[in-house]
């Protein structure tokens, strides 16, 4: 068993291609998504229908990030002009049963022993309706704490992190290097946070996405890989400057793409 685990997709068709292309050559067989499959990017249904062929072809687990939730629930006044303007634009471009598959996600999906004991959610475990950030180490214990699954995988962060606490409260973190395989010894617990697939934000504009396998027992360790993929990213500027959105707000998702910052 080989999961891919993809988050914050954002509505980049051709991040998301790369990435899908890269975890098969990889013999990915079990994959896992963890949210924001809509906003910020030029091509949300296409996006949307690839979620949902891998859930109905290949059991994917999925799970609601907060801009899908904002999606599915409309705009208000409230918000921000240029955040109102996105949400209206990527809901036109959506069908009514894109959205209805939206408001449908859970918040969060828990597997069993046999599948590696792994808690999938968008942003923490111990609110995930809340959207706070891991943004270091006491939220991810906290995170770790609320649900003892041996392994969570969180989004929302776009910067890949690597986090474990064990048995006696000690906990620690890494800044993970690409394409290193990890084990995750078996006598702690471990948040990961593979990064952005579709609007990294470390510098680096290459898509991210992190492979595991689980360890055949409760004893035996599991592995994981944090991946980087290249992909071309000028078209993915380009589709966004096709679209209707308002000038500034693409040139400002436009840089994004371009610095992974």
């Amino acid at each position: 068993m080989l999961w891919a685990v993809i988050s914050d997709l954002h509505a980049n068709r051709q991040a998301l291609e790369a990435v899908l292309a890269n975890a098969r050559q990889q013999g990915a067989t079990h994959y896992a998504l963890l949210g924001d499959f809509v906003g910020y990017g030029a091509d949300p249904g296409w996006v949307l229908d690839q979620v949902i062929d891998l859930v109905r072809h290949h059991g994917a687990v999925v799970v609601r990030g907060n801009h899908d939730e904002a999606v599915a629930a409309g705009s208000h006044a409230q918000m921000h002009p240029d955040a109102r303007a996105v949400i209206d634009w990527t809901r036109a471009q959506l069908s009514e049963a894109q959205l209805s598959f939206l408001k449908e996600l859970p918040l969060s999906v828990r597997t069993g022993p046999e599948a590696g004991d792994c808690l999938f959610v968008h942003a923490n475990a111990y609110n995930p309706a809340g959207w706070d950030y891991v943004q270091g180490r006491a939220e991810a214990v906290q995170s770790l704490l609320a649900v003892p699954a041996r392994v969570q995988f969180c989004g929302h962060m776009h910067e890949p992190m690597l986090f474990h606490v064990s048995g006696t409260g000690k906990a620690g973190d890494f800044h993970p290097q690409a394409d290193v395989l990890m084990p995750l010894p078996a006598h702690r617990q471990w948040l990961a946070i593979p990064g952005s697939c579709g609007q990294p934000r470390d510098g680096n504009p290459a898509a991210c996405y992190a492979l595991f396998k689980p360890g055949t027992s409760p004893q035996e360790d599991a592995q994981l890989r944090f991946m980087r993929v290249p992909y071309d990213v000028e078209a993915a500027v380009a589709a966004l400057h096709a679209t209707a959105m308002p000038a500034e707000v693409v040139q400002r998702l436009a840089r994004r793409l371009q610095t992974g910052e």
